[in-house]
């Protein structure tokens, strides 16, 4: 310490030797020195950063890593935990249940996971591993970094993090530009980088308005369509060129299994990127299974982004401004030669269509007739049928959508009748007797049979939707240790899972599956959870929400 003391108070001269200051023969007394609001803040002066010198001297100076220990230890203890949340340790068996069909999107192909029991054990060592780096060794290492004085070398250890960091941060940025620009091509969509991990990736809005999977027999020609999604567990297929070609390699592999011989698969995914028109983000001509791609390549099945078309964002939000509650709206673009196959549900009574640029052709398909439509033209669009817009102008068409649920109207107007109805019964304004069907409406708030025993569906609904507000709002009332309290107890029984689970695993590894009566017991009690179960908590009210789709 004291040698680092002596280095410390040293000047480096212009011939690289090292001279001590000479101290007064009288003692004089330090004067109390004020620092300045920066000093106070930040913990250096403003003079620290106005030479290279200074800014060296600046970052190695003597600190104290005990919190820099502190943060590494916290920061290993949050991996650890990481595993069993993100990771999935706590819901493994959904991931790789053994014999599931299931599309996995790996980096590399070749790339299968284990059989579920050596699933957990890896995860189990990753979880110990984790668990030994942040407990075991917080030693804070001090690199070594070549820095430059006055024209010479010297070694200097780094003793702030600050300084680690900064030594650090340029060929971090230098790897990812390189990663980004050369080797990550094809992974490029409308915005670049891998996946969720960029910030190009973090700072769009998505929505998806319209997904269709179409597949052809590759002997007979038949053509059918798969639900969004089927064979697999994510829904981030839907946005990447790359787990496209996965998805689709792996459809080609799985439907030979029910009567499709050699597959042909077709994407048609509508996509709205911060609030601009909903359009295709793949081209649906391609058969996905036989497109090339490549992580060095452009993606050449990639539509463009319809940039030019941004402005029309300031119209939106006019025209959206001006509609009531009940109605909504959907802005589509598409490109020439190509059309939009929509079905109009039978709830949604009145739907029309607008144009605002370019030329379109309607064909209502029941009816086998054809309409042609100029920019400021509109139409209406019959319920429960198909129809089908197709884009005849040389430029990309823009129209939009309009439509009012009437199913979703008339029943918001009766659940208004009903609970004018139970408030003038429970203040005793009400004169008449009510009728049997309408009974449940008397009932208690909490009381859930009321509910099971009402006969009529629409006074079932409306006890349900009420009991569901309820208890939504008793969660956002809920105080700071309520919220504290239901939280650890979802961890708790979460993690609880995850090693439960694990332990059955390395059971089963050491002496063998056991009996199924045995196993069954055994993963119920490691899915057991509070009085109060999260499924109940977490139910939306989805008899409230919109459509998504037409």
């Amino acid at each position: 310490m004291e040698t680092r003391d002596a280095v410390a108070g040293a000047v480096v001269g212009s011939d690289g030797e090292e001279q001590t200051t000479r101290k007064d023969a009288a003692p004089k007394k330090d004067k109390p020195q004020t620092k300045s609001r920066m000093e106070q803040i930040f913990g250096f002066k403003m003079e620290d950063l106005t030479s290279w010198h200074s800014l060296v001297a600046l970052l190695n100076r003597p600190t104290d890593p005990a919190s820099l220990g502190i943060f590494r230890c916290l920061f290993g203890l949050l991996m650890v935990i990481d595993v069993t949340q993100e990771r999935g340790l706590s819901h493994l068996d959904y991931k790789y249940l053994d014999g599931a069909p299931v599309c996995r999107f790996p980096l590399f192909n070749f790339l299968q996971p284990l059989p579920l029991d050596w699933m957990y054990l890896v995860y189990l060592v990753m979880f110990l591993v984790l668990l030994f780096e942040s407990k075991l060794k917080p030693v804070i290492e001090d690199p070594l970094c070549d820095v430059a004085v006055n024209g010479q070398k010297m070694k200097a250890r780094v003793r702030d993090l600050k300084f680690h960091s900064f030594i650090c941060l340029p060929s971090q940025i230098t790897h990812a530009r390189f990663h980004k620009n050369v080797n990550a091509e094809g992974y490029n969509n409308w915005t670049n980088g891998l996946y969720g991990y960029s910030w190009d990736m973090m700072v769009h809005s998505r929505s998806h308005q319209h997904v269709k999977i179409t597949y052809k027999d590759g002997k007979t020609g038949e053509i059918g369509y798969l639900n969004p999604g089927v064979f697999t567990q994510s829904r981030r297929w839907k946005d990447h060129g790359d787990m496209l070609k996965q998805y689709a390699s792996c459809l080609n592999q799985f439907l030979p299994r029910y009567n499709i011989s050699d597959p042909e698969i077709y994407f048609d995914i509508w996509v709205s990127i911060n609030e601009r028109f909903q359009q295709r983000i793949f081209d649906p001509r391609v058969d996905i299974v036989k497109a090339d791609w490549s992580p060095f390549q452009t993606n050449t099945w990639l539509m463009p982004l319809l940039v030019d078309l941004s402005p029309w964002r300031t119209k939106f939000q006019e025209i959206e401004g001006s509609l009531d509650n009940q109605t909504e709206i959907v802005f589509i673009a598409d490109f020439p030669g190509l059309h939009l196959e929509n079905f109009v549900s039978e709830d949604l009574g009145n739907t029309s269509i607008h144009v605002l640029q370019g030329q379109v052709n309607v064909e209502v398909v029941d009816e086998r007739k054809n309409y042609t439509l100029q920019p400021g033209e509109q139409i209406q669009v019959p319920a429960g049928a198909y129809h089908k817009v197709y884009t005849v102008s040389e430029d990309p068409s823009c129209y939009m959508y309009i439509y009012v649920n009437t199913t979703e109207a008339v029943l918001l107007q009766n659940f208004t009748k009903l609970s004018e109805l139970q408030e003038r019964v429970r203040n005793g304004t009400e004169t008449e007797p009510l009728p049997p069907e309408l009974q449940p409406l008397i009932a208690a708030d909490d009381d859930e049979g009321a509910e099971v025993n009402a006969t009529d569906p629409i006074v079932r609904l409306f006890l349900k939707r009420q009991r569901r507000m309820k208890e939504v709002k008793k969660r956002r009332e809920a105080g700071v240790l309520e919220r504290l309290e239901r939280f650890a107890v979802k961890k708790y029984y979460t993690i609880r899972r995850g090693f439960l689970m694990a332990a059955i695993a390395m059971r089963n590894l050491a002496v063998g599956l056991p009996p199924m009566e045995q196993l069954t017991r055994e993963i119920a009690f490691a899915n057991m959870k509070g009085s109060e179960t999260e499924a109940n908590h977490d139910e939306r009210l989805k008899d409230e929400v919109g459509h998504g789709e037409l």
